[in-house]
């Protein structure tokens, strides 16, 4: 079909060589065993050298600056719990980096179920060892599934601990996770007490990355902000902070006000507020008589600017939300739905979540004990417990906040329920304009809509199943872009009869979705958007895809075409990393052609191959493929002096006749290039 519709430049399709049979036509006998011996079992630190994703999430930068946040975090839970004041955190040359607190310090003395080991070397050695499991040592903490320390100690080359214990000092150095020694008494420490760990990140296991100046000395402080109870010193080689970065050399990190403190200095001090921040702390209500921890908050009211809700439980950043911040939600909806009654505000009602969170700055901590999370890299918290329990304790207060400042409650209240009503006002504004596209649609909201009116400035992106629909839907620019997913690849109109074409739901709802009608009904004034652009996989089944679509518009809307309004999307294969930049490539050929040309020669490139659309997280989909200023987009064409030869092409490649299809591919297999893999 290339030669049918202008697509500039797109390599010849490369087809896979499958695996050859031996001539007996049986496979390879040596390839093929699998006995007892092929069964591999992984000891002590292994797993964590062969697999690092499963236990840090990857090995890029992010994954490398995990590392300091599981030992600042063991740090930070001695200090949550009462047992720590001070943490030193200090980034040297070579990518060394030490902690160091002034809490109990680990055991050094023998474990009681390894008796010829001390418990500091049972940590720092074993998967799944530690002191936070049974509740009695911690009643909150970070680190919950025992991994952290001793994941730390496999993905470095060196790793060295001193504990300072009743009153003496204790070493022991590792390399690669495994002991150089055992433990050692070095001396007397009578003004010292705490645990101190100084490592440097395996190179082979994570490439050219390096500890950042900058990001270590954001994590120290937010650290900081959530506990006021610690105080953290950071210090730095000046030579490895960059040019034109404000990041301090040495800085003494201590905040009083807590997440008060940290959400003022987020906002600054022009922040267009309703009202003054709403902060504090609260116990969560108890189970059977046993503390379940507690939450802290900071919430800010904006008249304008950009809304945002961060959360962390037990210190730990949790970007991607989770059931502390659903009970939150609930809190302040439920909260200002009952005040609103109080005041017979009968538009209160039509309040939901999403009118507030659009309005206010959140940044939530909680504090649960044995909390769990999805993943190691711990990013959601999906503890069932925690959407009742934040409810609860928020709940509360959030109502004694609004009586105690009823003026302000009323504004607040005011400016939520207008946010509501404009709201519902554009929500109607955008049906009646488009409710003869979306009336009939099979599935409701599966045409997910853009909100303005002019088509000329508007486009729809057609993809194949709700995968990649959500990730285009989460890509977009609602105002402007349009999405309709499809189920599956679609009739092909070239040889189904004109009854199955008339009958096929999604051919139907992506005429409908157009709205200009087809065949002799077609009337491109009537099209309800400026661009059609088909999405697909950057992969065969994609083009495949891509071409019953490109044939159903030329067979069904060739006027579209011939108005120059159907596009391709250009979604890359492949992201290529190293260190702080990143490129995208849309095929193997273009793939080694950017390792050569845009990073540094002899580094460690790390490669990901998207598996789909639906698969592509939705920041790189914009990038890539959806956001009009950085994206390729190709124009299909059909040239008006080959209309007969395209009509042609068209027919005999997707007609009823297979024969013609036979014959083509006989025409050009030589034209094919075989890529073995």
């Amino acid at each position: 079909m290339s030669d049918l519709f202008s697509s500039t430049g797109s390599p010849p399709q490369k087809l896979a060589r499958p695996e050859r049979a031996s001539s007996s036509g049986k496979a390879d006998a040596s390839a093929q065993q699998y006995d007892a011996s092929a069964i591999e079992v992984l000891e002590g630190l292994e797993p964590v050298r062969r697999r690092p994703g499963m236990y840090i999430g990857g090995t890029d930068e992010t994954a490398l600056h995990h590392l300091a946040s599981e030992i600042l975090d063991n740090s930070m839970d001695e200090a949550v719990a009462g047992h720590a004041t001070t943490i030193d955190v200090r980034l040297e040359r070579d990518n060394w980096l030490t902690v160091r607190d002034n809490g109990r310090g680990i055991p050094v003395d023998p474990h009681p179920k390894f008796p010829d080991r001390s418990a500091l070397e049972v940590i720092l050695t074993t998967l799944h060892a530690g002191g936070k499991f049974s509740g009695k040592a911690y009643a909150t903490s970070g680190g919950l599934h025992g991994v952290g320390s001793s994941v730390v100690n496999a993905l470095t080359t060196s790793f060295e601990v001193e504990v300072a214990k009743d009153r003496e000092l204790w070493r022991q150095n590792y390399s690669r996770g495994i002991p150089l020694g055992p433990v050692e008494k070095v001396g007397a420490a009578p003004n010292r007490r705490g645990t101190q760990i100084r490592f440097q990140p395996d190179p082979e296991i994570f490439g050219a990355h390096a500890f950042q100046a900058a990001r270590l000395y954001r994590l120290c402080r937010s650290k900081a902000f959530l506990f006021r109870g610690v105080t953290i010193r950071w210090s730095c080689d000046p030579a490895l902070i960059k040019a034109g970065d404000a990041t301090p050399p040495e800085a003494v990190l201590h905040f009083p006000g807590g997440l008060a403190d940290s959400l003022s200095d987020e906002l600054g001090p022009q922040a267009p507020l309703l009202a003054p921040i709403w902060a504090g702390d609260a116990d969560l209500p108890e189970t059977n008589g046993v503390s379940n921890g507690r939450v802290e908050w900071a919430i800010a009211f904006l008249e304008s600017g950009e809304a945002r809700f961060v959360s962390f439980c037990n210190t730990i950043p949790t970007p991607q939300g989770g059931t502390h911040e659903t009970g939150c939600r609930a809190a302040l909806l439920k909260g200002f739905r009952a005040w609103g009654e109080q005041r017979s505000a009968k538009r209160a009602s039509i309040v939901t979540a999403e009118d507030i969170l659009g309005a206010v700055a959140i940044q939530l901590s909680l504090f649960l004990r044995d909390p769990q999370f999805q993943g190691q890299t711990k990013e959601k918290l999906t503890s069932a417990e925690a959407s009742k329990l934040t409810e609860t304790a928020l709940r509360d207060r959030f109502d004694h906040w609004l009586s105690a400042n009823p003026s302000q409650a009323d504004a607040l209240l005011a400016f939520v329920v207008e946010r509501a009503e404009d709201r519902l006002r554009r929500r109607e504004q955008k049906d009646t304009p488009r409710k003869s596209a979306t009336r009939r649609l099979r599935l409701p909201g599966k045409l997910t809509d853009c909100t303005r009116e002019r088509a000329e400035e508007t486009e729809i992106f057609l993809v194949e199943g709700d995968s990649a629909g959500g990730s285009a839907k989460q890509a977009r620019n609602r105002e402007t872009q349009a999405v309709l997913p499809l189920r599956g690849k679609i009739l092909n109109v070239a040889s189904a009869s004109t009854e199955k074409l008339r009958a096929n739901q999604e051919l139907k709802d992506l005429i409908e979705a157009l709205g200009c009608g087809v065949g002799d009904r077609f009337d491109l004034d009537k099209l309800r958007y400026g661009r059609v652009i088909i999405m697909t996989d950057a992969d065969v089944d994609g083009a495949h895809i891509a071409s019953l679509l490109m044939t159903f518009f030329y067979r069904e809307l060739p006027e579209l075409i011939r108005a120059g309004r159907l596009y391709l999307a250009q979604p890359p294969l492949y992201r290529l990393t190293q260190g702080a930049k990143t490129v995208y490539a849309m095929d193997d050929a273009d793939r080694e052609r950017k390792i050569k040309s845009a990073f540094k020669v002899n580094a460690r490139v790390e490669v990901s191959r998207f598996k789909g659309l639906g698969e592509m997280p939705p920041g790189d989909l914009k990038e890539t493929t959806m956001d009009p200023a950085r994206r390729t987009l190709l124009r299909v064409v059909a040239l008006p002096e080959d209309r007969a030869v395209t009509r042609e092409r068209v027919e005999s490649l997707m007609g009823r006749k297979p024969e013609l299809r036979f014959a083509f591919i006989q025409e050009h297999a030589r034209s094919v290039e075989v890529l073995d893999i």
